[in-house]
């Protein structure tokens, strides 16, 4: 077997080798990782008090019970219990207790089977010295790993019950997900960010869906504070702790460093944000973000210590979390590398906008781009699904361009473009339609399925589309909190600029408890991640980009989704739907 380093954090077990971690099932058992394992696993019976622990043969001449139990499986693996008890006297006391031993197996591999499980390798280097195909590291690595594991607990089960299963079930049995990190150079800055050069680079992403994890936390809660010290100043950072998501955040490079108690968060991002390119991630990145940092390090910062640092002599952006339980949810890390995306938009003149935005192309070739903005759980992405799937006669073609945060421009001719961020989406199970996620259940990341606030994270569009920029035909308000009658239509278009203004301005909305948030909330331009902190600026982008949408004849609105009253969850949006469908088509009609 290949050195491996096995790290469990939590209910996190990680693996890390730089090659095969081993060739055959024997050499699996014969392992010091599958040692660990079984004697992680009695003291979890211990603690249990559970009947299993019978099954343990008793200590004897400087051998403990764990270490017999371990040598018992080894032999087990490749030889009849019943032929063992014929060897050796002493193990047929373990005939009677055949039924016992085989749950202990049982037990055994659901025990390992409940961590969440990684592999990292740290080369890129293929079987046999081969030139260098990702895919190849992965059958090396996780794949076969994967083969092994089953193959142990099926010759375990079959050695001591003496018949084989009449049902075999390939469930995940090895690692769920390969990543394979390595270093990389890149212009790193002196100063405090000298411990970020060793950290390793993740390169590729191997993922064993539908993948669920059950994260400490299910929301988020406080700000995102901009702090005048630079958060990474005296941290340091292990390299055998950390890793590297090179993200491409819309048209940046966000480098997120994460801890390995946030393994599976982290790692998570592969369906979230494109992995940026060798060539980009070698010119260096926009923003960093260190996602873990040591909760002591960050007490500087007060009771909020999710923050960001504009550090202008270097010209990049820095955000900070810390470790702890109370992080542990992947709003935080999306938010905050969406935070220093919106504040990079507003230094190069561009308006960051929290919504959604989708390409709508109609059957008699009629097309328009919608961008709906609002706060979370609004009932922007649930609008525009049930747009999709109530207009499916009509609607010939329908792309995402950005699913939570995006940024306009004011192109030279005038026209709106809009641009996304992300390629995946990150949306709450609470108040969708089931097809919507279960459509592409195999491609999704579950997070705490049985909790309120669940979420699923799973790719939706692709970097092109995300990053074309696309002329804007309606730019609308999520209003979730109004009811609908003769003053207050679905579809509302305002007067002019100015009107449209107030409104984005107040960004009031009923918080739906996916935050810490209740009751009717107000954010400015219903985006808290970036604009406040630097609202100046932001009110200058935003005139010009109203004006600018009223002088193009972009359509100016709200939209009443009603998503935050109370039996409207799906009326609201559907009707919010159909009344834009409706705007859509009078609109082609009369281009």
């Amino acid at each position: 077997m290949s050195a491996a380093r096995f790290v469990r954090t939590g209910r996190q077990v990680i693996l890390h080798t730089e090659a095969a971690v081993c060739s055959s099932a024997r050499q699996l058992v014969a392992s010091d990782i599958f040692e660990q394992v079984v004697r992680d696993f009695i003291a979890h019976l211990r603690a249990e008090d559970s009947p299993l622990l019978e099954v343990l043969p008793p200590p004897s001449e400087g051998h403990s019970s764990e270490s017999q139990m371990v040598n018992l499986l080894r032999i087990l693996l490749g030889t009849r219990l019943d032929q063992i008890a014929e060897a050796f006297p002493r193990a047929r006391d373990l005939v009677p207790k055949r039924r016992r031993l085989h749950l202990f197996v049982e037990a055994l591999y659901n025990y390992w089977r409940h961590f969440d499980r990684f592999l990292v390798s740290h080369s890129e280097t293929g079987p046999g010295g081969d030139v260098f195909r990702p895919y190849r590291t992965f059958e090396n690595t996780v794949e076969e790993l994967t083969h092994f594991v089953r193959a142990v607990y099926r010759d375990l089960c079959e050695n001591i019950t003496g018949t084989p299963p009449r049902v075999y079930r390939q469930v995940p049995a090895g690692c769920q997900v390969g990543l394979i990190a390595v270093p990389r150079a890149w212009p790193v800055p002196m100063g405090c960010y000298g411990p970020l050069a060793d950290v390793p680079v993740i390169r590729q992403v191997w993922i064993d869906p539908p993948l669920i994890i059950d994260p400490p936390e299910n929301k988020r809660s406080g700000r995102f504070r901009r702090v005048a010290e630079n958060p990474l100043e005296g941290v340091q950072l292990d390299p055998e702790e950390w890793l590297c998501y090179p993200a491409q955040v819309g048209p940046l490079v966000v480098f997120v460093y994460f801890h390995q108690c946030f393994m599976g968060l982290g790692t998570a991002l592969a369906n979230l944000f494109d992995l940026a390119s060798i060539e980009r991630v070698a010119r260096g990145p926009d923003a960093v973000l260190a996602y873990g940092l040591p909760p002591d390090a960050m007490e500087r910062f007060g009771d909020d210590r999710t923050v960001f640092h504009d550090d202008a002599g270097c010209g990049l952006l820095v955000g900070a979390i810390p470790a702890g339980d109370r992080f542990g949810y992947f709003g935080y890390l999306k938010k905050m590398a969406l935070t220093l995306h919106n504040v990079a938009m507003m230094k190069r003149g561009r308006l960051p906008f929290h919504g959604a935005m989708v390409r709508l192309e109609l059957r008699n070739r009629a097309a328009a781009n919608i961008l709906v903005i609002g706060d979370t759980a609004t009932g922007k992405s649930e609008t525009l699904e049930a747009l999709r799937r109530l207009g499916r006669a009509e609607i010939r073609q329908m792309h995402v361009v950005a699913d939570d945060m995006g940024s306009i421009e004011v192109a030279p001719d005038g026209r709106l473009l809009g641009y996304g961020t992300e390629t995946g989406a990150f949306i709450r199970l609470d108040d969708l339609q089931q097809g919507y996620v279960f459509g592409q259940i195999d491609r999704a990341i579950l997070m705490s399925p049985q909790k309120t606030n669940a979420r699923v994270v799973l790719p939706i569009t692709d970097l092109e589309e995300v990053l074309h920029g696309h002329p804007v035909d309606f730019l609308l308000y999520a209003n979730n909190h109004e009811a609908v009658d003769a003053g207050h239509p679905v579809l509302e278009a305002f007067p002019g600029a100015e009107a449209a203004l107030a409104v984005f301005r107040e960004g009031a909305a009923m918080a739906k408890g996916t935050t810490a948030d209740r009751g009717l909330v107000r954010s400015y331009f219903a985006n808290v991640f970036g604009p406040p902190e630097y609202r100046r600026l932001h009110d200058e982008i935003a005139e010009r980009v109203f004006h600018a949408a009223e002088r193009a004849g972009v359509f100016l609105g709200q939209l009443r989704t009603r998503l935050g009253l109370e039996g409207w969850e799906e009326r609201g949006p559907e009707e919010a739907a159909r009344a834009l469908f409706r705007a859509v088509t009078e609109r082609a009609g009369g281009a």
